[in-house]
C-alpha cells in the first residue's frame, strides 16, 4: 500500500473515531502531498511523501521553537500534536551511532581536516543516512564537533 493510500485510510479512520487534532494534522498532510504532486506534475512515490513528511516536521520543529520563545504554550501544544501524528510516517530516526559512523567514514573518505571541508563532508555523510530519519541539523553540529570547530 502507497503511503498516500495510508495517510487516506488514515482520515477516515481519524473521522470515524473523532479525534480531531489527528484528523486535522492528516489533512493538512494530504493537502501538503496533492500540492507537491500537482507541483511535480505526477503523483508522488513513496520517497517523495516521505519529504514531504520531514519537511512538515521540521517546519513543525522550527514553529515550536518560535512560539516557546513568545510564551505561547497552547501553539506549542498543537505543534507537538502534529508532530506525533506525523512521525508516523517517517522511518525509524537514525541512532546516534549509526550518525557517528556515518560522519566518521565520510571524514575519512573525502580527507576533510577542517571546517572549511564541511561541504564535502556533508554531502557524504547524507547519502549514507538515506532511508533513515536523521535531523539534518543535528548532523550538521556533529560534523561541526568532529572536524574541531
Amino acid at each position: 500500500m502507497l503511503l498516500r493510500e495510508k495517510v487516506n485510510g488514515d482520515i477516515a479512520a481519524a473521522m470515524k473515531s473523532k479525534e480531531t487534532t489527528r484528523l486535522s494534522a492528516l489533512r493538512m498532510l494530504k493537502a501538503a502531498i496533492m500540492n507537491k504532486g500537482v507541483e511535480k506534475a505526477h503523483d508522488l512515490d513513496d520517497a517523495e511523501v516521505l519529504q514531504v513528511v520531514s519537511t512538515l516536521v521540521k517546519q513543525r520543529r522550527d514553529s515550536i521553537e518560535q512560539f516557546a520563545k513568545a510564551g505561547r504554550t497552547d501553539l506549542v501544544d498543537k505543534e507537538t500534536a502534529e508532530i506525533a501524528v506525523l512521525e508516523q510516517y517517517l522511518p525509524p530516526a537514525a541512532s546516534a551511532a549509526d550518525i557517528e559512523a556515518a560522519i566518521v567514514e565520510a571524514i575519512a573518505e573525502t580527507g576533510a581536516a577542517s571546517v572549511k571541508d564541511m561541504g564535502k563532508v556533508m554531502k557524504a555523510v547524507m547519502p549514507r543516512l538515506a532511508g533513515k530519519n536523521a535531523d539534518g541539523r543535528a548532523i550538521n553540529e556533529a560534523v561541526r564537533r568532529k572536524l574541531g570547530a
